[in-house]
């Protein structure tokens, strides 16, 4: 048995030892107390992760309105723009006009952009430190000065995004940087000829990829759909060959004047962003075959196309004068674009050409190279280019997927390995774009309004989830097709084929479409980033966790800087997106019931209810903002409308899903509403949107306005 007194003994000394160090802790004493280090801040959460960053203590470096921007002197005359770009980046939100000079002797207390740093920082590395006393950006040449300078940006409060002055204050976090890109090639393509994007829009999509490093512009300036750039020698080329679109017909200005085209190359260098043009061929050729009648082979021109089909069209390559026809063809075109675009390479697409023949598919590569080389340009393509004859050297795009490395090394090798195949053999490199990884028309889940899903849904963990490395190897990574030192860089590709609402619906109505920045916004954001990471960062820092949580912090930027981003649901978010507006998927609800289409119904004229909120696709709805400022409301799981059955102007009319039209009994007009949330007015008749009850089921009607909860829906 254990003894209980030396228990009780212990107990005894134990509280008087507590005594005593309750007591000597009130008795004055003249010990100083050691001084606790400085406590560094957590790494600021920087977007493509750089390759060196070390977190310094104390409080950083706050810009002011007497803060300077010293550019060092020095041979690049592109220095200097850098420093008036910086300054004019951080005008809008801080109201400072800072002073930018090029100096010898940079101040104290001042943004310092040193561009004579040393060779070894290559064309786009450089070093930022950031203390209490100033900022210093350094690199060999105005390149890596840019590139610094995005990162700088992200070193100070989210709200310097804003295109408004905000309260600040102004400081940039204490980090040391040493950076690097890990490919000279990190590219977004931009499909302007499914979807015309207006020159002001493209330069605002141009800012936000520059902002994580992007480097090239790859324009998609033709295709069936549409031809978008201005060829003197052949103007039907813009008027007729530009009049369509998908879903759209009749423009009169839907392409780009050599000034303007000129303008958008001036545009993107000064971001330090090189423009690759793409004329795309043999298919995707409707719009130049109504526009250039002896590209058919019956001499006629073709009917323009509004579709969003593939694999429809071939220039007429079964003959000697055909051939002829269509090399003076390629050549005036390619002769014009050259000229205008100084970057060192023209796009000659190469894809979905399933009528071509061998024979009629190498002449019109060797047609089409044959017009880039003597213009002392680089031939780029699609990989299905690299079964015919192509100049060493070539870069070829590879857009496969999973479903094509399977095959590597099996009996039934596909095609498109064995493109590659081909292509590696003639010394060609490659940039590369898995179509299931780096493609961002695919959807994120089921109920993106967007997009297509023949590679499956792309969500944000599978854009970054890949490596260039093993983007042509077998599925456990090994056998690469491509060489790792022929891999120029990455592309992100932003095709348009399907950019409406409801795209799981074919003939789309021209409501459907959202403006083509708010498109571009919801597709590229979060998943462009990721990519940018992908071809600037180290493999070695390559990890989905970390990078989620530093992208978390970029959703308070972008809602800043009014970019319509897609709230991607596994990362941990800083501020909801919200933009300029209600464009994309919402919910409406009243009273815990949310607007629902019955039974998922594709039916046309099943009129709308109020449901339990369960989350489904047939309580979701794409909100579509319309010229006048209204929403079309198109439900995700049917593609239909919210209609006022037959156009109706009386109270009590049913709501209804329709094919959408884009006609006023269609559109609502959204307003704050006294109680809170909001009223849905139909334009066309001026009654709210409302709902019977609060039962499963209460079936939905327009309403004159009378105050009721049953009227003020949350819009989520």
């Amino acid at each position: 048995m254990r003894p209980t007194r030396p228990r009780g003994r212990n107990l005894a000394a134990l509280a008087a030892l507590t005594l005593g160090l309750a007591l000597a802790s009130l008795a004055p004493t003249t010990a100083t107390a050691a001084p606790k280090p400085p406590v560094k801040a957590p790494a600021p959460a920087v977007v493509p992760q750089p390759v060196a960053q070390t977190s310094l203590s104390g409080s950083g470096f706050t810009v002011t309105a007497q803060t300077p921007v010293n550019v060092i002197s020095s041979g690049d005359p592109d220095a200097a723009g850098v420093g008036t770009y910086l300054a004019g980046l951080l005008a809008p939100a801080t109201g400072y006009t800072l002073p930018v000079t090029t100096t010898s002797q940079p101040a104290g207390q001042a943004i310092v952009l040193d561009p004579n740093g040393p060779a070894d920082l290559g064309a786009e590395g450089y070093t930022l430190s950031s203390t209490g006393t100033g900022v210093t950006v350094t690199a060999h040449g105005a390149q890596g000065l840019f590139r610094g300078v995005q990162t700088l940006r992200q070193l100070l409060p989210a709200a310097i995004e804003s295109t408004s002055v905000k309260p600040g204050p102004w400081t940039v976090a204490p980090v040391q940087i040493s950076d690097n890109a890990r490919y000279s090639y990190r590219g977004v393509m931009v499909d302007v000829a499914r979807r015309y994007v207006p020159m002001p829009q493209l330069k605002r999509y141009i800012d936000q990829a520059a902002m994580y490093k992007i480097n090239t512009l790859h324009l998609h300036l033709t295709d069936d759909q549409g031809w978008r750039i201005a060829i003197g020698a052949l103007p039907s080329l813009t008027t007729i060959g530009a009049s369509t679109q998908v879903g759209f017909t009749g423009g009169t200005d839907w392409y780009y004047t050599a000034a303007e085209y000129q303008e958008i190359v001036a545009y993107a260098k000064s971001r330090f962003m090189t423009v690759v043009p793409e004329i795309d061929g043999p298919g995707h050729v409707t719009s130049a075959l109504a526009s250039v009648p002896n590209l058919n082979c019956d001499d006629q021109p073709s009917a323009l196309y509004t579709g969003s089909a593939t694999g429809i069209s071939l220039y007429c390559l079964s003959d000697s004068q055909h051939v002829a026809n269509v090399s003076d063809f390629l050549t005036t075109v390619i002769d014009t674009v050259a000229a205008m675009t100084p970057g060192p390479y023209v796009h000659l697409g190469g894809d979905e050409t399933p009528a071509a023949t061998p024979a009629q598919y190498s002449a019109y590569v060797s047609a089409a190279s044959s017009a880039v080389t003597a213009q002392g340009k680089t031939v780029m393509g699609w990989h299905q280019l690299g079964q015919s004859t192509i100049p060493a050297n070539s870069i070829m795009q590879w857009w496969g997927g999973d479903g094509d490395r399977g095959t590597i090394g099996t009996n039934h090798e596909n095609e498109n390995v064995h493109f590659v195949r081909d292509a590696v053999q003639q010394n060609a490199k490659f940039v590369m774009s898995p179509s299931d990884h780096a493609y961002l028309d695919m959807k994120y889940d089921s109920s993106t309004p967007y997009g297509l899903d023949w590679q499956g849904h792309v969500s944000l963990s599978r854009a970054y989830d890949w490596d260039p490395t093993t983007s042509t190897a077998k599925l456990d990574g090994t056998g690469s097709l491509v060489p790792a030192d022929k891999i120029a860089g990455v592309e992100a590709a932003l095709w348009a084929d399907r950019a409406y609402a409801g795209s799981h619906r074919p003939d789309p109505s021209t409501s459907q479409f959202p403006e083509p920045y708010a498109y571009a916004e919801h597709m590229s954001f979060p998943r462009l980033p990721a990519i940018a990471e992908i071809g600037w960062s180290p493999r070695s820092t390559h990890d989905y966790a970390d990078f989620s949580r530093r992208l978390g912090t970029h959703g308070a930027r972008w809602t800043a800087a009014g970019i319509e981003y897609y709230a991607a649901p596994d990362v941990p978010w800083s501020t909801p997106p919200s933009g300029n507006s209600l464009i994309g998927v919402r919910t409406l609800t009243t009273g815990g019931k949310a607007l629902d289409v019955p039974g998922s119904s594709d039916a046309p004229d099943t009129q709308l209810n109020t449901w339990t909120a369960h989350g489904g696709n047939n309580q979701k709805w794409t909100f579509v903002e319309q010229p006048d400022g209204s929403y079309i409301l198109v439900n995700v799981a049917s593609g239909l409308c919210a209609d006022v059955s037959h156009g109706s102007l009386s109270a009590g009319a049913p709501v209804i899903q329709w094919t959408c039209g884009g006609t006023t009994n269609q559109r609502w007009e959204v307003t704050p509403a006294a109680g809170g949330g909001s009223t849905l007015t139909s334009v066309g008749s001026g009654l709210l949107l409302t709902t019977a009850s609060t039962a499963d089921g209460a079936l939905v009607t327009q309403q004159p306005a009378n105050g009721s909860a049953l009227q003020r829906w949350t819009i989520g």
